[in-house]
């Protein structure tokens, strides 16, 4: 029997309120044509003991009159907004960006905490304290009692009840209002009315308690015109017509599940009703125009909601659900969400005709209806709390994408999203559970991209968790979060505390997991970064991977926050390194005779790990070919290249066909695998896996050489109709990107013909009417044009074939006896023109591509089409030929052209875009200053909220540009001042969007992240009367060093683009190369060498300050889209001990794309890496090297090397060639003891890469001034069995015995495999050379002993120098006696000094 959870302590309970609401009535007249609304509210309040004060929030409304109980009191009010614009002084201290962001800072924190305060304060005079006997007066109509231990414990359970009791504590509060020309809260159009509770708007509407800690029932009574029908929360009672002339009607409704004020809602006007036809609890409801779009639309949603129910256990916690649909331009936001009801955007809407609307449309409506569970009916018992429900309803929400849409959308979308949220988890902001990323932001952390990484976080850790203990598991804890006293008038409270209860006690994973678990995944911020390289052990049939683990975020530590007393501290681990994370990742062997799992990658412990796999697969015995008779006296052969043709696929000497690191995406990490090439075209072919696919593909396209065989395997992949279609297209773009002057523009070439084959008649070479039918072959065929718009020739330009493709296909497209709609397939052409290059070749086609963009737009004029989706397309297209043909065109000419798309009688989505190309225009032509002016002045002229926050955001990404270009724009005090005259105008405050991209404008400018993480807290400042934001001004320090982070992706993403998912937008991860495979001819590997290097100063073409993780080839990678704004600056000067690798091959210089700055993510866009970072191969200062020889079949050829061997040098006289790499890594700190796991090995590879496998060493300093950089070889026979021991052994007696018995079974074993190819006389060839070279080094190597010996009267020290752990005097070294023995390597790098003696019969070595 579990034990029962113990209760808080009585200093761990939160202080309760002086008030708690119970039940609030609310009746209004609403009359939508005067835009004004009056009536009165009534609020049933329990004041507890001592409280005299009734405080509520009421915005700016007109209070008539207030009575407690009957009895009118007094009340003190002052509303939110006060204009405070005739105050000249307030700005003085405004001097240049860094102080009007500071100003803005104050402002805008101060701001924000006012409005969470009370404004309307009841004086309760003749409140009476509770009855010390507890005795309280009976209700004579229900006979239930209301006593102070009851209140009490309803009130700790979170429960605000409703039934009508009545004691001395609880007080009746009437409050009389009115509210004329509302701007906020609740916003009027011709004809509609309808409330947008944003950030703290629902007092704007009717007095109450905004707070999600205050909830209760409602009863809601609304008065309004009698052609017009009011639609709020819960169940309608009934509707009567008064006696009013003209007469009007009035809507009763009941909402008996206690929420929030802020998710009361209403929407009034001539709305059309259509029942669902399988569930009577559910309606739809739109404008009339939109009828006909709303039966097919919501045609699929009864699947939803049965699959909502049937997995949580149990039914919809409201009475009724409905869904209303309203024009975008009307709304603040694209969804509005409230109790049992859900306010969407009427672009959403579709019919059979459109396509590429459905799937986005479906997956919103179904996110809606989960939020309606966790988030409304459930909610957070603290604001830490929020990420939980948040959570939970994007995990149900992918739930019914596997179910539904299929395992590869969920999947997909599910990669794109973990690699969002890696690459931009690098500061506290996105930490879940933390209270500075939380309750010390006031609800902005859910604006932006930073709420949708937050989101997303959220749920991956939830999957993560349901990974652990299973699919079955986890649906029981969340039917026992729901199932707990469903239906019951109380308020359903959860916290992280509970969820990590249920996950131990239903879901069985153990206390010291979940310990650590909850800490480093919730409470902290980063993602493990794991780079990993691999090497083939052919005389062991092992894999052995070099693995080095880090994290996403800046520090090496991670930040933890306590929730309690809201202080950070950073956790290290036990080596001084990041701290790791719980539990084991799996590593899949995908071999010749089958694929096996191998869980052994520990998330936590040493930085550096060899991990080594033992393969189940062998591999068949080779048969040499027979000479043939014009072989050549030294046995090679002319056509031995033919021979090759016929090896397996793989192209290497092993049982391996591709390898795949965490399969099931069981964790949430960024992955940089490094495998030969043939195995990710293995893996592409072969996986049918779309995360392996997507990876492979990512991988594919950024190598720094291509091959045919690359690009023929993405032809073949994107030709295969059964894979999935957005994998297709992500290969078609891969193929695009592949095209250059190596390749003979092959990949182009594949597009046109794949486009061909399926669209055009190959009689006459035209297109073929279009057919839409097939539905995952359109949306493929639909990105090939864009895909060949990016194709690129050797001068930069779009080749010919590419502009007559596109032209070709704009002309003859006919959509004649088609069932779908075209307008996305045009508008995605026209895009493609927008991204051509034109050179002086191909510029005669503009004038045909400009003929054809104009007859589309005079055709959408007079038969508009589908959202404004080509108009919209057609303008932004004219805009980027405008820019690229600027010295040519008139930049007048183009302003004329575009302008009137601005008039009122264009789409609103119309007027928007062709604002954001004019003030492209602008930005580009006269400067960032003069573009905020025009935004400003555009901004005057926009009548909808939604307009202004979309202008906003687009001026964000403009200031972004503008640093990342390093344009030498100055933005005037002028425009300072008046961009903090609209952070603080009534504009902004009836638009919590437009004011948050305000703010976040300004702290762009100066360099600082966009984000109100970090701003210091002002002093609680007195009560401002009429001067509010001017006062209390906290001057926040500007940071010395401008940065660069993320802002929210701006657009909407089409579904079919290049990255047709909104999570996919965001982020590009960059290549970084670590391990390199190589060979030459057919030499086999003989050598395995690791460098590891902290000089980092001469690894890339850049300042010290701009140096951090260089890029690589990632296995968890996203497209990157021009609509996520950045913000480049200069960086602060990085630690030189940063990890670099170092490459042979490299395209490009490299340019490190990944900079972290004061706890924020630093992006450079359209970057493109070669899969190695550094080129030549000059040695370089502080380079720690290793190289590990094949031992010999003889242990006294053996002995003879290791005397040949030279501290510093290689050996020259190795016999063969050798294949290696090198691998770089960063510089231990003291506590951390570097592990060297030394074997044979044999690297498998191909003609098309090097690689060897990475083994984790130091580079450490002797001295402070002085630094070694020396060679330490040794056989691979040194490596000790144990597995990594750090301490030097000297082999006994008894292994010697079993070291000699193992090599005469392993000679015993080679003359056997020897047995079989005496016959053969090119291989007695080989072998003879080889002994003749033997022989001649026996010879060289004695004479050479006896010179030394003859030339030396005194014994000689050997000192062998490595590295020093701490930096400082040297350590006095261990000094030993060596005979003419085997040299024997320590494991761990260590100081060693040997002495040799003269002759062959020295003493047995000793270590002093």
């Amino acid at each position: 029997m579990a034990k029962a959870r113990r209760q808080k302590s009585e200093e761990q309970k939160p202080e309760s309120p002086g008030c708690v609401l119970l039940h609030q009535k609310l009746c209004l007249s609403i009359d939508v044509e005067s835009k004004r609304i009056f009536g009165y509210t009534e609020l049933k309040i329990l004041l507890r003991e001592g409280t005299e004060q009734i405080a509520l929030n009421a915005g700016n409304l007109s209070i008539g009159s207030v009575t407690v109980d009957g009895e009118q009191l007094n009340f003190k009010y002052s509303p939110h907004f006060q204009d405070s614009s005739e105050d000249e002084r307030r700005w003085s201290s405004v001097e240049c960006s860094n102080s009007a962001a500071d100003a803005a800072s104050s402002l805008y924190i101060s701001t924000l905490a006012k409005e969470a305060s009370p404004n309307l304060v009841i004086q309760c005079q003749n409140c009476d304290p509770l009855l010390s006997n507890g005795k309280v007066e009976e209700n004579t109509e229900n006979g239930a009692n209301v006593g102070p231990n009851n209140c009490d414990e309803q009130t700790a359970d979170g429960c605000n009840g409703h039934s009508e009791q009545k004691a001395q504590n609880v007080k009746l509060v009437h409050i009389d209002y009115s509210l004329e020309g509302s701007e906020t809260g609740i916003h009027f159009t011709k004809k509609l009315a309808h409330t947008n509770s944003q950030l703290g708007r629902a007092c704007c509407w009717f007095p109450c308690m905004d707070s999600v800690n205050q909830c209760c029932s409602f009863d809601l009574e609304f008065t309004v015109g009698a052609d017009f029908l009011a639609v709020s929360n819960g169940n309608l009672l009934y509707q009567v017509l008064t006696k009013d002339d003209p007469p009007r009607k009035t809507f009763v409704y009941k909402l008996t599940s206690p929420v929030s004020a802020h998710h009361i809602s209403l929407v009034v006007g001539p709305i059309k009703v259509l029942p669902d036809g399988h569930n009577n609890v559910v309606s739809h409801m739109c404008l009339s125009p939109n009828s006909p779009k709303l039966q097919h639309t919501v045609g699929f949603f009864h699947t939803v909601y049965s699959h909502y129910e049937e997995y949580l256990g149990g039914p919809f916690p409201f009475g009724s659900y409905k869904q209303i649909f309203l024009p975008s331009e009307v709304l603040v936001s694209s969804t509005s969400l409230g109790a049992s009801m859900c306010v969407f955007s009427s672009d959403l809407l579709y019919d059979e005709r459109v396509l590429d609307q459905a799937i986005d449309t479906r997956i919103k409506l179904a996110h809606a209806l989960a939020r309606q569970w966790f988030g409304v009916y459930m909610t957070a018992e603290d604001p830490v709390d929020e990420w939980l429900l948040d959570g939970l309803a994007g995990f149900l929400t992918d739930n019914y994408i596997k179910r539904f849409l299929g395992n590869n959308e969920a999947r997909f979308r599910r990669f794109k999203a973990n690699c969002a949220v890696c690459k931009l988890d690098v500061s506290g902001v996105t930490a879940l559970s933390s209270t500075a990323a939380s309750t010390d932001l006031y609800g902005t952390q859910a604006i932006g991209l930073y709420g949708k990484v937050r989101s997303w976080k959220a749920v991956a850790v939830l999957q993560m968790l349901e990974k652990q203990m299973g699919p079955d598991s986890f649906q029981k804890i969340l039917q026992t979060i729901v199932g707990r006293e469903l239906g019951a008038s109380r308020s359903k409270k959860l916290s992280t505390r509970e969820f990590r209860h249920l996950v131990n006690k239903v879901g069985n994973l153990e206390r010291p997991f979940l310990k650590e678990f909850f800490p480093r995944w919730i409470e902290s911020c980063g993602c493990p970064l794991i780079r990993m390289g691999v090497s083939y052990n052919k005389r062991r049939n092992m894999v052995e991977l070099a693995v080095m683990r880090d994290c996403t975020a800046v520090n090496s530590g991670f930040i933890s926050t306590d929730n309690n007393s809201g202080s950070e501290s950073v956790m290290s681990g036990k080596e001084g390194g990041d701290g790791g994370w719980p539990g084991m990742m799996s590593i899949r062997l995908h071999e010749v005779e089958g694929v096996y799992d191998h869980p052994v990658l520990p998330l936590a412990g040493e930085t550096w790990q060899l991990v080594e796999l033992q393969c189940h697969s062998k591999l068949s015995a080779k048969r040499n070919p027979k000479p043939k008779k014009g072989a050549k006296a030294d046995g090679s052969d002319d056509n031995a290249d033919l021979a090759n043709q016929d090896a397996p696929r793989a192209g290497m000497d092993s049982p391996l066909l591709w390898i795949r690191v965490d399969p099931e995406m069981e964790y949430l990490a960024e992955i940089h695998f490094h495998q030969p090439v043939q195995l990710w075209i293995n893996q592409l072919e072969k996986d049918k896996d779309v995360v392996a696919q997507a990876q492979a593909i990512t991988v594919l396209e950024k190598l720094p050489q291509l091959s045919f065989s690359v690009v023929n395997a993405l032809n073949n992949f994107l030709h295969d109709s059964k894979a999935f279609w957005r994998v297709r297209i992500e290969a078609a773009y891969t193929l695009a990107v592949t095209a250059s002057e190596e390749t003979d523009l092959t990949g182009l070439l594949h597009l046109v013909k794949f486009y061909k084959s399926r669209r055009f008649d190959p009689d006459i070479g035209l297109p073929r009417p279009n057919d839409f039918r097939d539905i995952p072959e359109y949306f493929v065929l639909e990105a090939i044009p864009h895909a060949v718009a990016l194709a690129r020739a050797a001068n930069k330009r779009s080749p010919r074939e590419a502009i007559e493709f596109i032209l070709q296909l704009l002309k003859y497209n006919d959509n004649n006896g088609n069932p779908y709609s075209d307008v996305y397939w045009l508008a995605t052409m026209v895009q493609a023109i927008g991204e051509l290059e034109f050179g002086q070749q191909s510029i005669s086609y503009l004038k045909s591509l400009l003929k054809r963009i104009d007859r589309l737009l005079q055709l959408d004029s007079f038969m508009p089409c589908y959202n404004g989706v080509l108009t919209v397309s057609c303008v932004r297209t004219l805009a980027q030929i405008a820019l690229k043909m600027s010295s040519s065109v008139s930049v007048g000419h183009i302003y004329e052209l575009i302008k009137p798309f601005r008039s009122s009688g264009n789409p609103w989505k119309v007027r928007v875009e062709a604002s954001k190309v004019l003030l492209d225009l602008e930005f580009h032509y006269k400067g960032l200053d003069e573009a905020i002016l025009l935004f400003l002045k555009f901004l005057d002229e926009e009548h909808f909220l939604r307009g202004e926050s979309k202008l906003a955001l687009h001026v964000m990404h403009l200031c972004q540009v503008n640093f990342e270009a390093k344009m030498d724009n100055q933005i005037s005090y002028g425009s300072l001042v008046s961009l903090l005259d609209l952070l603080s105008s009534r504009k902004s405050y009836n638009n919590i969007y437009l004011r948050h991209h305000v703010f976040c404008i300004l702290q762009i400018v100066a360099g600082r992240p966009p984000s109100l993480y970090g701003v210091p807290k002002p002093a609680p400042p007195a009560p401002i009367p009429k001067t509010f934001g001017a006062a209390a001004q906290t001057s926040t320090a500007p940071l010395e060093h401008p940065i660069q982070v993320p802002l929210e992706a701006s657009g909407d993403v089409h579904p079919s683009a290049h990255v047709p998912l909104e999570i996919s937008a965001d982020v590009e991860l960059l290549p970084q190369s670590i391990v390199e495979l190589s060979t030459d001819g057919e030499q086999q590997a003989r050598e395995m060498t690791v460098e590891i290097s902290t000089d980092t100063s001469k690894h890339f073409d850049m300042p010290p300050a701009e140096r951090t993780r260089p890029p690589e080839p990632s296995t968890a990678t996203s497209k990157q889209n021009d609509d996520l704004p950045l913000v480049e600056t200069t960086l602060p000067k990085e630690p030189d001990d940063l990890p670099v690798v170092e490459g042979t091959h490299s395209r490009e210089p490299s340019t490190d794309t990944s900079k972290h700055f004061g706890g924020v993510p630093i992006i450079v866009e359209n970057v493109r890496e070669s899969n190695s970072v550094s080129q030549g191969s000059q040695r370089r200062p502080n380079v720690l090297k290793i190289r590990v020889r094949q031992s010999s079949s003889k242990a006294d050829d053996g002995n003879n090397r290791n005397q040949r061997q030279t501290p510093g040098r290689g050996n020259e006289n190795e016999v063969g060639p050798c294949s290696s790499v090198s691998v770089d890594a960063p510089a231990r700190s003291a506590r951390e003891t570097p592990k060297v796991n030394i074997d044979e090995a044999n690297s498998f590879h191909n003609h098309d890469s090097r690689m060897t496998t990475s083994i984790a060493s130091a580079n450490k300093r002797v001295s402070l001034h002085d630094e070694i950089s020396k060679d330490l070889q040794g056989t691979a026979d040194s490596k000790n069995e144990d597995g990594g021991s750090n301490q030097a052994k000297i082999p006994s007696e008894k292994e010697a015995k079993e070291k000699r018995k193992k090599e005469k079974k392993e000679k015993k074993r080679k003359r056997e495999d020897k047995a079989d190819k005496k016959d053969d006389p090119e291989y007695m060839e080989r072998k003879r050379l080889k002994k003749e070279k033997r022989r001649l080094e026996k010879e060289r190597a004695k004479m050479e002993s006896k010179g030394v010996v003859a030339a030396t009267s005194e014994p000689r020290v050997v000192v062998k120098p490595v590295v020093d752990p701490i930096p400082g005097p040297s350590i006095v070294p261990p000094v030993s006696r060596e005979t003419n023995k085997v040299q024997q390597q320590s494991v761990a790098p260590k100081i060693r000094i040997k002495i040799k003696g003269f002759g062959l019969g020295s003493s047995t070595p000793s270590e002093k």
